[in-house]
């Protein structure tokens, strides 16, 4: 008669779960649950579950967004320089503005090592916000 009650509890637990993982989530915008998270995507089933849930949200809120995190991720297997501005050089003007937004507030442009990668980086957020390519006012050469 006590067999009968091992579903109710398996049932019960499993919802137990789910209200902690809801409540982890909604305080202080899921910091807490985050290492929980990191913890179980390094399974890889997991991995997986969270790639695909992550990748709905996002297309479902920001499409450009998606579009261009589609094309760059066929690149990050192999992350060199070339591949990469050839990825950025397939994105259309909406997608490049969308990932140079989300790039910025994820903190991922980083600050660039010398002054050729630092005036690169600043013409592609400039085409990206729609500005010309060369910068402000045009400067005059001097004649020798």
């Amino acid at each position: 008669m006590w067999w009968l009650f091992v579903p109710v509890l398996i049932l019960g637990v499993v919802l137990v779960l789910f209200l902690l993982l809801f409540l982890l989530g909604r305080y202080k915008n899921g910091a807490l649950l985050r290492p929980l998270i990191a913890r179980l995507s390094r399974i890889g089933f997991m991995r997986r579950f969270f790639t695909r849930v992550s990748t709905a949200a996002i297309e479902r809120q920001n499409p450009e967004l998606a579009g261009a995190l589609k094309k760059i991720n066929a690149v990050s297997s192999n992350p060199n320089p070339q591949a990469v501005q050839k990825a950025m050089s397939r994105l259309t003007p909406s997608e490049r503005r969308a990932y140079m937004e989300a790039a910025g507030e994820q903190g991922a442009v980083p600050d660039s090592a010398n002054r050729q990668m630092r005036r690169q980086a600043e013409r592609m957020q400039q085409q990206a916000r729609g500005g010309r390519p060369g910068g402000g006012a045009a400067r005059k050469r001097k004649r020798k």
